[in-house]
Order: structure tokens, then sequence, then C-alpha cells
């Protein structure tokens, strides 16, 4: 018997581990040559452009996506691998990941022909950056409380004003996809009434307000819209058809390997200091730890292959985000536990400093994409439970 948890396994694909051992080869000879160091959490806090347009030269960007939008037409196995192993490696893929990973598809799914040419190609090149404008200030999980509205002026462009949060590096990106309301609230369908505007962050009247987390990054914001006029072409997709976009869209922002990989590079010090050790508990942690990542990884790739034909698995995706980044903060527990070692972002020690990062970045974790309460009960919705 079926259920909307229930897809296909991912096909094998030869081109896939092709790329992945290209991947590996560039990541190597960047590691080697000091371009960068392996830290936790690089897709949020990890942005170097240099790095980005060094991924989009190699064809790395945009993969998925039709040649005449500067992307390459590969499969998302191939997209998949490559960017695994960029995070496996904490390499810093920040800039441009959130453009490449929903705000490319997003344009491709729902925007106009002039957008698609304007703003793909440059996302491509590692050159375009975008941020999700949805979370507001006091709307906690509840997407459909937002404030933030525009209204048409006479000229038929649209005046923004509200307030979005956790945006995570506005202040280094070019674009935000924003959810507003164009219309008044429903009270029978709280839903409707609500679009997405294509915002250049470069407008007169937005201002981006820094959100430091523990240890004193700078990647999540707040960013305040004070009749800011966007242009009247810049709606994205159909008017009042904004909670729709959103919940697609939410399908690539919660599945990737993004979900159970921010703490990978920590799994990776503590299996380099065990695997040798002798010691049974830190090698049952390990092997803990090990089992549920690679049925995370399985979980994940299946809703990609989903993806990849054209689906929109949104309940197995929520159900990834909430295992996933359950998963994240677990293992910094598993690790504590067995391994006594002082974390610390100045110890020379790559374990320490690993463990020191992932526990100051972890209240983050099951907090962007949607709490993990809020996925629980899409999941159970969805499957007819509430």
């Amino acid at each position: 018997m079926s259920n909307p948890l229930t897809l296909s396994p991912a096909p094998q694909s030869e081109a896939a581990e092709q790329v992945r051992g290209e991947v590996r080869d560039f990541l190597a000879e960047e590691l080697a040559a000091g371009t960068f160091t392996t830290h936790v959490d690089t897709w949020l806090s990890g942005v170097d452009p240099e790095f980005s347009r060094k991924l989009g030269a190699r064809g790395w960007l945009g993969m998925t996506w039709p040649k005449k939008y500067g992307g390459h037409e590969r499969s998302a196995m191939e997209r998949y691998a490559v960017t695994e192993e960029l995070l496996a490696a904490g390499a810093p893929v920040a800039a441009h990941w959130i453009a490449d990973r929903q705000s490319g598809p997003n344009l491709l799914r729902y925007g106009t022909e002039k957008q698609r040419q304007e703003i793909l190609p440059r996302i491509a090149r590692g050159e375009c950056y975008f941020v999700i404008g949805m979370s507001e200030p006091d709307s906690g999980s509840d997407l459909a409380s937002i404030r933030t509205k525009a209204v048409r002026n006479e000229s038929g462009d649209w005046v923004v004003n509200g307030a979005k949060v956790w945006t995570s590096n506005a202040h280094v990106s070019h674009y935000g996809i924003v959810l507003v309301r164009t219309a008044p609230v429903d009270t029978a369908n709280r839903h409707a009434g609500m679009s997405q505007l294509l915002i250049d962050l470069s407008l007169p009247g937005i201002t981006v307000n820094p959100i430091r987390i523990l240890d004193g990054g700078h990647h999540f914001n707040e960013v305040v819209f004070e009749d800011v006029v966007v242009p009247g072409d810049m709606l994205l997709g159909t008017e009042g058809d904004g909670w729709h976009q959103v919940t697609a869209e939410l399908a690539f922002e919660r599945s990737g390997p993004e979900r159970f990989l921010s703490t990978y590079p920590l799994v990776a010090e503590f299996a380099r200091r065990v695997v040798d050790s002798g010691d049974f508990a830190a090698l049952a942690a390990l092997g803990r730890l090990s089992a549920r990542l690679l049925a995370l990884r399985q979980m994940s790739l299946r809703i990609a292959a989903a993806l990849d034909r054209g689906e929109l698995p949104n309940i197995p995706a929520a159900l990834v985000k909430d295992v996933g980044t359950t998963f994240e903060a677990d293992v910094i527990d598993e690790v504590r536990r067995v391994v006594d070692v002082l974390p610390s972002l100045d110890s020379p020690d790559p374990l320490a400093r690993a463990l020191a990062e992932a526990q100051l970045h972890a209240p983050g974790y099951t907090l962007r994409g949607g709490t993990n309460e809020i996925l629980r009960g899409i999941v159970a919705r969805g499957l007819g439970l509430r």
C-alpha cells in the first residue's frame, strides 16, 4: 500500500561518479594550495565569491538547467554528487548556495523569459547570489501570518513595506525572492492573497541589520523594507499564488544533503581519531552515526531523483529536514560523550575546533527551513494523521 512517503530508489549514475571524482581532485588541489580550510556549516557561513566563480567556471553551478540559460543540462544525480562532495569537504559555498539550490529552479518554473535570461546565466557563473524572504520577526513558524505588504502605485510598480528575518547572507547578496501580501488577509483562507517578488537588494529603502550567532559570526540578517519601489515586472509567477509557489520551493530547500552534512567535518575528524583506537564506546558511537548518515543519504537521494522527474515530494522533504537536522545536533552529543576533548575555536586540535564550531552553530540546525515541530505537523497531515 503506497503512501506519500513512498519514493522510488535513485538510479545508479556513472556520470555522477565521474563528476564526483573530478570534484574530489579539485578540492584536494584547493586544500593543498591553501585557498580554503575545512569548517563546519559552510553552506551558510562560508562566503567566498572567488570560490563560487571557480565552481561556475567548471560547470558545477546551474548543472541541471537548460543551456540557453547558462546551465549544463546534467542530471540531478550529477548535481547531488557535486554538492555532497563540497559539503563533506567543508568548502566555502555559501555565496551561491541558495541561488543554485532553489532560487534558480524557482525562476525556471515561474520566472518570465526576461528574468531568466538576465539572472540565470549569472547564477550559473557564480556571480549572482540570492536570499530567501519568507520568515518575519513576529510570525515565528506561522508563515501564513506574514505582514510584509506590496501594493501597486500609479505607475504599476510595487511599493513594499515590512521586514524579513533569518535572511542568510543578505549583506552580500544581490536579490531576494520575497513573499509578500498583495491582497488583504482573508480569514476564510489565510493562504490566499500572497505573492512573490524578485527584489534587487540594492534598491533604496532596504536596510540589512546583522543577527550574529554565538561565535560572533554574521550570516543571519533582518532585512527591513521601507517604501521600497520594485518594478512592476518583477512579480515572480502569478499574483496571489505565492503560497503554492513557496511550498513547491521548500521541497528544494529542505531535502538536500546540507540538511544532514552541516556537521560532517566533525564526523570525519571523529572517525579519523577513533577508527584505530580500539575504544569500543567510541567505535559504537561512530557506527551509530554512520548508519544514520547512510539512511539519511538514501532518503535525500530519492527526493533528488523525484525532483529530477518533475515531482514535488513536499512531505518526504519535510521528513528529511526534520530527521536530518536532528542528526546534526546528535552528532555533537555522540562525540562529546566518548572523546575527552575541550571544544575551542583556537585549538590546534582539528577535532576540538570542529566540535566548537558545531556547538556554536547548533541552535540554527533545527530552525532554518522550518522548525522541526512544524515539519512533523506537515508530515502528520500528509499521512492523514491530523
